[in-house]
């Protein structure tokens, strides 16, 4: 399989590139500290065509691939994870809108999210639903006004907590899972939830320990009505929905991964060069450098199993299994190589003045989130086991 880097790879990297350098990198210390996100970056994004990268051009996108897409988000993880989060975050959310929004919910909501102006998000966990989505107890009642009521036609009230909503306190559009039915995924259905619509109010922000800039919030539903309009698909595919978007989003978090670590070996390679110990650079000593060609070797490993995943996706082919893998592996390579770069730096490592403490902290989210890695490991030996064609 062939992942020639392509004219139009390349200029997406280096625009990336760009950005991180000229916008983030002078008010990242700060803006870490006082855990501040900043939405008119992300609206810059959207000016350079940042935001909406595998979007097709019909709703506004820049009709590339999901190759392209990883390609830009390495470069903005490796500068902040908590903006490259944002922009694929609200990425997944243009993705679901156009693959199961009707053509109403298109026109009205992904344009501005496509272009940075508005900020999505996506919310399925909750406090007794984390790896077990399917057991999730927010619920969506479905009601129908009468002649005559103030009510409008056919609404729902949603009532539940939902729990680990990146950014769901700036975003404008939520695509939120629900109960519509008995137990279980057949059960689930899926919505498109507007900010500062009555009835919905946000719980707590999370105090973390990386990731910072962006916020994780606790998002509460007290008699919220929503119009039967803003069903996504139909009642009781709201799982297939949330586990088709993790797929997806499985990519991407691989892609972070990848751009955490690549920063950190970089800063990592030029310490080497640079301390010198017993009168020679620490380069020169075996442990050292031994230890810089295991971290690039699984850097490199790690960012092909996101490029397949990606390039398998770009074609239409199935791509849970690869998805899961390139997640799998990219953050666990990604927490080893951050924790080995703070060896290199020794106790320089461990202070803020230098940033692979920073990109050590980032790092472990990522083998929790849009699956745990326990989960993923599950997907993988399901499949290896139920799979009859896996070795033809």
């Amino acid at each position: 399989m062939n992942f020639e880097v392509t004219s139009v790879q390349k200029e997406l990297r280096a625009l990336a590139r760009k950005f991180v350098e000229k916008e983030l990198i002078p008010i990242l210390e700060e803006d870490e500290k006082a855990e501040r996100f900043r939405p008119e970056l992300i609206e810059k994004l959207g000016e350079l065509g940042l935001t909406s990268i595998p979007l097709a051009e019909a709703y506004g996108g820049s009709g590339l691939g999901y190759l392209e897409y990883v390609v830009a988000l390495e470069e903005l993880a490796g500068g902040n994870m908590g903006y490259a989060i944002s922009v694929s975050v609200t990425g997944l959310t243009q993705l679901i809108l156009a693959e199961f929004g009707n053509e109403e919910q298109q026109k009205k909501y992904i344009p501005p999210l496509a272009q940075g102006k508005a900020i999505g998000a996506f919310s399925l966990s909750e406090a007794f639903s984390g790896s077990d989505a399917a057991s999730l107890r927010t619920v969506a009642k479905k009601y129908s006004g009468k002649p005559g009521s103030s009510q409008p036609g056919d609404h729902y009230i949603l009532n539940g907590t939902k729990l680990w909503c990146t950014q769901g306190d700036i975003a404008e559009t939520l695509i939120v899972m629900a109960r519509t039915g008995g137990p279980g995924p057949a059960g689930i259905s899926a919505f498109i939830v507007e900010k500062g619509t009555p009835g919905f109010t946000l719980g707590k922000r999370e105090k973390k320990m990386g990731i910072r800039t962006s916020h994780t919030m606790e998002l509460v539903f007290q008699d919220m009505m929503i119009p039967a309009a803003n069903l996504l698909s139909k009642e009781g595919d709201g799982f297939k929905i949330a586990m088709s978007a993790l797929d997806s989003g499985r990519i991407t978090i691989g892609a972070g991964a990848v751009g955490i670590a690549q920063s950190a070996l970089r800063v990592a390679v030029n310490h080497a060069r640079e301390r010198e110990q017993f009168g020679k650079p620490i380069s020169s000593f075996q442990g050292v450098s031994f230890l810089l060609a295991d971290m690039a070797t699984q850097l490199d490993a790690a960012r092909f199993l996101v490029y397949r995943a990606a390039w398998l996706r770009d074609r239409q082919l199935p791509y849970r299994q690869e998805a899961a893998m390139a997640k799998l592996f990219a953050t666990d390579m990604a927490m080893r190589v951050t924790t080995d770069a703070v060896q290199i730096l020794g106790g320089s490592g461990y202070t803020e003045d230098f940033p692979v403490e920073r990109y050590m902290r980032e790092a472990k989210v990522l083998q929790i989130v849009e699956g745990t890695n326990q989960i993923q490991r599950m997907i993988i030996g399901r499949n290896l086991t139920e799979s009859s064609s896996l070795w033809q």
